[in-house]
């Protein structure tokens, strides 16, 4: 489903989605909305839509902050188990500049925090708290961007990330709060050439702390803590995480404040090219993957994972068919559907694609689904209740040569019988 449409809303370019599920199990959808072009510099606002019905719709665009013609963005959220707050950090600086002119000292990033007490709906006034989270030589600096999370032992984590003046040294690191977010402070920092990052808790309590790499390898770097984030063992690139130097996502697949137990997610484009959107499951704490599953072959970038209220995944993620910026999206499946062993001939990868009719006829339900130029019909039997589904929508799409495979808003597996397939018109050349 989309969530965020590029061109829409008085907005250039949506990008860098945030995705969380608060106390109540509200959805909350973070972007950044970029005003008048699809640069990270620029007049940048930080914009948001609420579920309340685990993603099958979607509430109206709110902004939580904006700062004039400057750039306010990286959304970071976190939720603070035991007072329901949802919290979030974001990054600053003036929209007249950009990350190198900040890395020659030509202009400050800055950290902020604000903070919803009734669920999403209304947001505090934006805080500075960059004195308590940058150090002096740091310059370039970005929250998440992703979700933060809670520890067992109630302490909050957001994976960041900064570059340091003189050598220019690029480093993830963590912010930690001890105090349900009141004040913050610098925790572990990790290895040069590591860039936007993720944390996820293991079952053991330990972290397991996963960062775009600029080690020329197109590979994740990895390390992890065993003292909640004050320290971190030495880095290490996961040889199964391939990436084309771009954020992901990484989330223990449990529902928020259930103990950890050993599987973990992790989405990202999974390519040397910012394509492939693929979501990955391990059951050993991120040490080796067992499975994977292609949600959008075509342009996709930034993406973030959530456990929704009734268990299914959540993933919110940037794709496109010429361009990985185009629609911020919202899919959502089970975790059997991942690790299902059916082989490629009988129950081929899924793609995004738009369900662009739906028709109800008698006993029999049709579909049009549209892939690129190509439409594919099918139908089935009317059930006893109505689909999961609506026409101008998209969705998980798979096809054999018999049969079409759509995931419905519930995270339910339809089969269709395919009634064939057709060439859309191409459109005339622009003169």
């Amino acid at each position: 489903m989309e969530v965020f449409r590029s061109g829409e809303g008085g907005y250039h370019t949506y990008r860098i989605p945030a995705l969380i599920v608060s106390a109540k199990g509200t959805l909350l959808a973070f972007c950044e909305g970029r005003k008048n072009g699809g640069g990270d510099a620029g007049k940048i606002d930080l914009l948001l839509r609420r579920s309340v019905d685990q993603g099958k719709t979607w509430g109206a665009i709110q902004t939580v902050a904006e700062m004039g013609e400057d750039t306010i963005g990286n959304p970071a959220p976190v939720v603070d188990r035991k007072t329901g707050a949802i919290i979030l950090l974001m990054t600053h600086n003036p929209g007249k500049i950009n990350e190198r002119q900040i890395e020659t000292g030509e202009g400050a990033r800055t950290v902020w925090i604000t903070r919803s007490k009734d669920d999403g709906l209304t947001w505090s006034k934006p805080e500075e708290i960059t004195k308590h989270v940058k150090k002096p030589d740091w310059t370039w600096y970005a929250t998440g961007p992703g979700n933060g999370i809670q520890l067992k032992s109630g302490r909050l984590l957001i994976a960041c990330d900064h570059t340091r003046a003189g050598n220019k040294e690029r480093h993830s690191h963590l912010i930690l709060s001890d105090d349900h977010g009141a004040t913050w402070r610098i925790g572990a920092i990790a290895e040069e050439k590591t860039n936007e990052s993720t944390v996820a808790e293991a079952r053991d309590g330990s972290l397991v702390f996963n960062m775009r790499s600029y080690h020329g390898k197109n590979l994740r770097a990895v390390q992890r803590s065993s003292d909640g984030g004050l320290a971190l063992q030495p880095l290490t690139m996961d040889e199964t995480l391939i990436e084309p130097v771009c954020q992901a996502s990484l989330i223990a697949a449990v529902p928020a404040g259930k103990r950890p137990n050993g599987v973990m997610l992790f989405s990202n484009p999974a390519a040397k090219t910012r394509t492939n959107m693929t979501v990955r499951l391990s059951k050993d704490d991120g040490r080796t993957w067992s499975a994977a599953k292609v949600i959008h072959a075509g342009p996709a970038a930034y993406s973030s994972l959530a456990i929704l209220p009734n268990k299914s995944v959540g993933l919110l993620y940037e794709r496109g068919e010429k361009r990985a910026y185009e629609v911020i999206t919202f899919a959502v499946f089970e975790l059997p559907w991942l690790t299902a062993s059916w082989n490629d001939k009988k129950y081929p990868e899924f793609n995004t694609a738009k369900l662009t009719e739906l028709k109800e006829t008698g006993d029999e339900i049709r579909i049009s689904v549209t892939l690129g130029r190509g439409a594919h019909e099918g139908s089935m039997k009317r059930g006893a209740k109505p689909l999961a589904l609506h026409a101008d929508q998209d969705i998980l799409f798979a096809e054999t040569p018999k049969c079409l495979y759509v995931r419905d808003n519930e995270g339910k597996l339809l089969k269709f019988k395919y009634l064939g397939h057709s060439s859309l018109p191409v459109p005339p050349a622009k003169k």
